[in-house]
């Protein structure tokens, strides 16, 4: 059994390499894969071994949950903690402002210990009502010998909390009679907890954006169907349509599962023959005209006549929730650069620890007894600043906004390794029958060898387009056919492609893709046969046409819907932009780090400069890390 499960809970790269970790952990379970970016885990288990509700009773201990029931929402559910996640940050900036206006004497509350105890009730609201789940998430991690970025807020706001407090009653009696200044960081626990609920929330709302063509895929479908009953019709819920249920979609009005044309009742009174707009499915911009025994697909829209059909496939069995899943799918696969970002997630938060320690001890060491506060303030900034916010964003958001691009471009990617791997294609094995060229419907095919090959034909459209375009990127194109030579030749020279064999048999597909391996070429191999399918397998990446047989799509890694070959290189281009955000949000993620530890641990002052990044502004810094990664994935989906 193969599953998408969502999880709740998961806030960074540590939370997801845990749950990920636990999940692959247990007896039953073949395959696990979390992705961070939709929250969900990519199941493979054996039914008889473990069920969901057990894996969802053993990631529970470890503090997240599977939402396994089918009757939850998943846009409900993050609805409902985005009002409470709103709810909390609103409270915790009232906060944030109350302890402003009191540490920089905004308001006159009386003198120093008054001032201070002021700070710390509204210091301590904020951490039992905002910021209370950190602490508890960061103890259920604890109870597993694990770690993340709850544990790192947690333990910063924590220390500064209880250093505070400390300071509040004794800050004269321990520090004032030894000589040493002292001060309370009230501020920068609340501000701490107030920019990482900030940042979430901001990065909550900019994640919507690289979930919006699942979002726009499922709105395809209608809530409703009219459907023929008892000599009427009545309009049912979509939920309740079965195989057989004859149904009626009128003009404007999308079909709501997929079906076969039915001739009109005799009394319908339909004059106008109905055409039905494909191109959320198949790309093509005319409306096709439907006769009886046609196919007709969930989520297209009627635009002219009406239309008469029996449901044949229904709910998850359509070809949109096909898609949608595949796309789904895809987006919740792992690139095999992300394999390498989560084994340093897996010990990235220890590693801050120690880090966060380690500074802790050299101040104290430098400076003895007196850099006690400047000890802690700044492991605090350490803890804060170094959370892998933006390490676990980085490349699960610019493959959901990759792979949501491509099929908004009507080009189904299964999988992240293969988007990866597209944009390194430098030669592309093409069919031509099916694939290349549409065969005449009208010729009789026992005379077909006597015709001239114009009359047997036609270039699918923009098919030299798509060559071209190819060339221009340094794609090196060979037609294979079975065809004769003479057609071979001419489909060849009419389509632009660079070489070309005849008379071939599907073992002789397989062998040119080989053959052009062996030349260090990377390559690509599109087909829509069963004739096919040993090359697709053979090739380094496999497109299949949408409308050619369902074993050559299963073997692709791509599907092109329709029959447009621009997708080609419009998908190479978009894997080759794809994989460079992935690189640009990689690189900013470790750059951030790379700097701001040193600066937040104050480096520069052990050089006699006066500065440092203080725990408020690192858990500012921190946030923005996160939300910069999503908003520079995004620019995926809005250039061209």
């Amino acid at each position: 059994m193969k599953k998408t499960i969502p999880v709740l809970g998961m806030m960074c790269a540590g939370c997801a390499a845990n749950v990920e970790r636990r999940m692959n952990q247990l007896e039953g379970v073949e395959k696990a894969v979390v992705n961070l970016a939709t929250r969900t885990v990519m199941v493979e288990y054996d039914e008889s071994r473990i069920s969901p509700q057990q894996m969802k009773d053993e990631i529970m201990k470890s503090g997240y949950e599977l939402v396994i029931e089918e009757d939850r929402s998943m846009a409900e559910m993050e609805n409902r903690a985005h009002r409470q996640l709103l709810l909390r940050v609103a409270l915790s900036w009232l906060c944030a402002l109350a302890v402003m206006a009191i540490a920089m004497k905004w308001v006159n509350v009386g003198n120093r210990d008054t001032a201070n105890q002021l700070m710390l009730i509204v210091a301590l609201i904020n951490l039992f009502y905002c910021g209370r789940q950190f602490f508890v998430n960061a103890w259920k991690q604890l109870r597993h010998a694990s770690a993340n970025m709850d544990t790192l807020v947690a333990l910063s706001t924590g220390i500064s909390f209880l250093f505070s407090t400390f300071n509040t009653f004794w800050g004269e009696s321990f520090w004032g009679q030894r000589g040493m200044a002292w001060d309370t960081w009230f501020d920068a626990s609340v501000m701490i907890i107030t920019f990482v609920l900030t940042g979430r929330l901001m990065e909550s709302k900019a994640k919507n954006g690289t979930a919006s063509a699942i979002r726009t895929l499922m709105g395809l479908q209608p809530k409703t169907a009219r459907v023929a009953e008892g000599g009427g019709l009545n309009n049912v819920p979509i939920a309740t349509l079965q195989k057989g249920d004859l149904i009626e979609v009128r003009a404007g009005e999308k079909i709501p599962v997929d079906g076969v044309c039915t001739a009109p009742p005799r009394d319908s009174g339909s004059q106008e023959p109905p055409r039905v707009d494909e191109s959320t499915i198949t790309g093509e911009p005319v409306p096709a005209t439907k006769r009886p025994g046609d196919k007709v697909f969930a989520g297209t829209t009627l635009r002219q006549g009406t239309l008469h059909f029996k449901a044949t496939a229904v709910g998850k069995d359509t070809m949109l929730a096909a898609i949608i899943r595949t796309v789904q799918e895809a987006q919740g696969s792992k690139a095999p650069v992300q394999r390498v970002v989560d084994k340093i997630a897996l010990v990235f938060v220890p590693t801050v620890l120690i880090l966060a320690a380690l500074t802790f001890v050299v101040w104290w060491a430098v400076g003895g007894q007196e850099q006690l506060p400047q000890a802690l303030l700044s492991a605090v900034s350490v803890l804060v600043i170094a959370c892998p916010c933006a390490l676990g964003l980085a490349t699960p958001t610019a493959l959901m906004v990759g792979i949501g691009k491509a099929a908004a471009q009507n080009i189904l990617i299964k999988d992240a390794t293969a988007l990866e791997n597209i944009r390194n294609i430098n030669a592309l094995v093409i069919d031509k029958t099916g694939t290349l060229t549409i065969p005449n419907p009208d010729i009789d095919f026992g005379k077909a060898e006597q015709l001239k090959p114009e009359e047997r034909e036609r270039l699918k459209p923009h098919a030299r387009e798509a060559m071209e375009q190819l060339h221009s990127m340094g794609v090196e194109t060979v037609m294979m056919s079975g065809d004769n030579e003479e057609a071979a030749a001419y489909w060849a020279q009419k389509a632009g492609i660079d070489d070309y064999r005849a008379r071939v048999m599907p073992g002789d597909k397989e062998q040119m893709v080989r053959t052009l391996q062996e030349q260090g070429k990377h390559v690509a191999m599109t087909g829509d046969g069963i004739n096919d399918t040993q090359a697709l397998a053979a090739a380094d990446v496999s497109i299949a046409m949408a409308r050619g047989t369902d074993v050559a799509m299963d073997v692709a890694q791509v599907t092109l819907m329709g029959d447009d070959l621009r997708r080609i290189p419009q998908a190479i281009m978009l894997s080759r932009r794809t994989v460079n955000m992935i690189r640009q949000n990689l690189f900013w993620a470790f750059i951030y780090n790379i700097i701001c530890v040193p600066l937040a641990a104050g480096v520069p002052r052990l050089f006699g400069l006066d500065w440092q990044i203080t725990p408020m502004w690192a858990a500012a810094l921190m946030a923005m890390s996160s939300i910069s990664v999503v908003l520079n994935s995004l620019r995926l989906k809005w250039g061209k």
